[in-house]
C-alpha cells in the first residue's frame, strides 16, 4: 500500500476535510469569496528528520493568517510518489495549483504552466540566484522556480590526510599524488568514484565539469561526446582506476550510498557528495573528522560546480492565478527559504537568503556550498528527454573506465539517446 503523508491547513476543520477528500485541484467558494489552493510537495525526510510536513504546515498556517481569504491545502508525498501522483491528477483534469518536485520540462512543454512572469512579483523573481533561475528556463521563459539547491563537494578524511601529511588537493595531479600516498598507507579506498547505477549521472557530471566539459555546450545543447569529456574519462581510466586507487569495487559497480557508508566508517579517504552528507556524518555513530573542498580541476583553475535543484511549478488556472502568486511570494520570503535550507543542509535559492546565511556562523557548515552558488551547473532539466539520457548514463558510464573500456565509444553511445 502506498504511504501518503498529508498536511492540511484550512480556515476551518470542516473546510480542510472537504478539500482533503476532494483530493486535488483548488476552488473558489462563490458565497464566501474564499479561494482554496492545493499544493503537492515532496518529503525531504529520512529516518532521523522525519518529514517535511511541519515546514509546509508552518508556511501555510502563517500565510493563512495574513491572507484570510485564501486556504492552502498541502499534500506531502515521498520522493518516489510525487511524479506519479501529479501525473495522475493532471490526466484527470484536476491538476494541483502548485507542485514542488524535481522537474518541470514535461508540463512546460505541454503549455500547462504559468511562467515566473505570470505569478511572481518583480522583487521575488529578481531575488533568485541567477544560475538557478537560468536553469529553470525553457524557450527563454522561466517555468521552474527553484525551491532548493545543493552542490557536490569533495569530502576528505582529515585524520587520514593528517597521518599522510597531505593537504586537500587543488589539481588533478595533486589528487593523484595524494591517492597514491593513501594507498601506500593501506587506505582501502583512496578515492571512491561511484559510477554505479544509483546516481552515476551526478558523479560523472562532477568529473566532466572539472575537466572543462559537461553534458551541454555553451548554448545549452547536448555535447556529451565532446573531446573534453573523452579526455576526462580517459584520465580517470588510466590513472585513478588504472592504478587501483578507487578501491576494491569497480566504479561501475559502486553506488553512492555504499561509497558514503565506507567514508563514514573511515575506509574512504575522499568521496564526492552532496551537502546532505554533512547531516549524515553528524547523525552517524562513527565520528569522522572531515573537510570539504570543490572537486579539483585539471589545472587548478576554477570550473563550474555540479549542482542539483528541486522546483516549484504553478499550473494554469486563471480563477486562482492571483492567489497562487500571493502564496508563492510568501513562500520565497527569506524566513522560509533559510528555514528549509538549514533544516536539510541545502542551499538557499535567493541571493538575500544566501547572504544572510553566509554572514551567520550558525550556517558555517554550508559556507563552502554557498560559495559555489553563483557558478553552479545543473542537469539539463529543460530537455524533455533528460530522464532517458540519465538512464543511459547510469547504465553505460561505468564501462568507460574498465580496463577494456573505450570512453569515446561509450560517450558516443549515450549521445545517441539525445537525438
Amino acid at each position: 500500500m502506498r504511504h501518503k503523508a498529508r498536511t492540511i491547513v484550512a480556515a476551518t476543520a470542516a473546510l480542510g476535510l472537504a478539500a482533503a477528500l476532494s483530493g486535488c485541484g483548488g476552488n473558489t467558494d462563490a458565497e464566501s469569496g474564499t479561494v482554496s489552493l492545493t499544493v503537492v510537495a515532496t518529503n525531504y525526510g529520512d529516518s532521523v528528520h522525519k518529514n517535511s510536513e511541519g515546514y509546509w504546515g508552518r508556511v501555510a498556517l502563517a500565510f493563512g493568517a495574513e491572507h484570510p481569504g485564501i486556504d492552502v491545502n498541502v499534500e506531502v508525498y515521498a520522493p518516489d510518489e510525487v511524479d506519479e501522483k501529479v501525473a495522475e491528477l493532471v490526466e484527470q483534469g484536476e491538476a494541483p495549483d502548485i507542485v514542488q518536485t524535481d522537474s518541470y520540462s514535461e508540463y512546460a512543454a505541454r503549455d500547462l504552466l504559468y511562467s515566473a512572469d505570470d505569478v511572481l512579483s518583480v522583487p521575488v523573481q529578481a531575488s533568485f540566484v541567477p544560475s538557478l533561475a537560468k536553469a529553470g528556463e525553457m524557450d527563454r521563459a522561466q517555468y521552474g522556480l527553484p525551491f532548493t539547491a545543493s552542490t557536490r563537494l569533495l569530502y576528505y578524511n582529515k585524520d587520514l590526510f593528517r597521518r599522510a601529511n597531505l593537504n586537500p588537493p587543488e589539481t588533478w595531479g595533486q589528487l593523484l599524488a595524494a591517492a597514491r600516498v593513501l594507498k601506500a598507507q593501506g587506505v582501502k579506498y583512496p578515492i571512491a568514484v561511484p559510477l554505479g547505477p544509483q546516481e552515476a549521472e551526478a558523479e560523472t557530471l562532477m568529473w566532466l565539469l572539472a575537466g572543462d566539459g559537461g553534458y551541454t555546450d555553451t548554448t545549452n545543447s547536448y555535447d556529451i561526446a565532446s573531446a573534453a569529456n573523452v579526455a576526462t574519462l580517459t584520465w580517470l581510466k588510466e590513472n585513478l582506476v588504472g592504478e587501483g586507487l578507487t578501491g576494491p569495487v569497480a566504479p561501475g559497480e559502486l553506488n553512492r550510498g555504499t561509497a558514503v557508508d565506507a567514508f563514514l566508517t573511515g575506509d574512504v579517504a575522499m568521496v564526492n557528495g552532496p551537502l546532505s552528507l554533512i547531516r549524515q556524518i553528524e547523525d552517524s555513530s562513527d565520528s569522522v573528522s572531515y573537510g570539504t573542498v570543490p572537486l579539483p580541476s585539471r589545472d587548478g583553475k576554477e570550473t563550474p560546480t555540479m549542482g542539483t535543484a528541486d522546483w516549484v511549478i504553478a499550473f494554469k488556472n486563471d480563477d486562482r492565478r492571483d492567489a497562487i502568486g500571493q502564496f508563492l511570494d510568501f513562500l520565497y520570503s527569506d524566513k522560509y527559504v533559510i528555514e528549509q535550507a538549514a533544516e536539510y543542509e541545502l542551499l538557499p535559492v535567493t541571493t538575500s537568503a544566501a547572504d544572510t546565511m553566509r554572514a551567520d556562523k550558525k550556517h558555517q557548515s554550508q559556507w563552502n556550498g554557498l560559495d559555489t552558488l553563483q557558478n553552479l551547473r545543473l542537469y539539463p532539466v529543460a530537455e524533455t528527454n533528460w530522464s532517458e539520457v540519465a538512464t543511459a548514463i547510469r547504465e553505460q558510464i561505468g564501462g568507460a573506465v574498465t580496463p577494456d573500456g573505450n570512453p569515446k565509444a561509450v560517450l558516443e553511445s549515450i549521445a545517441r539517446v539525445t537525438k
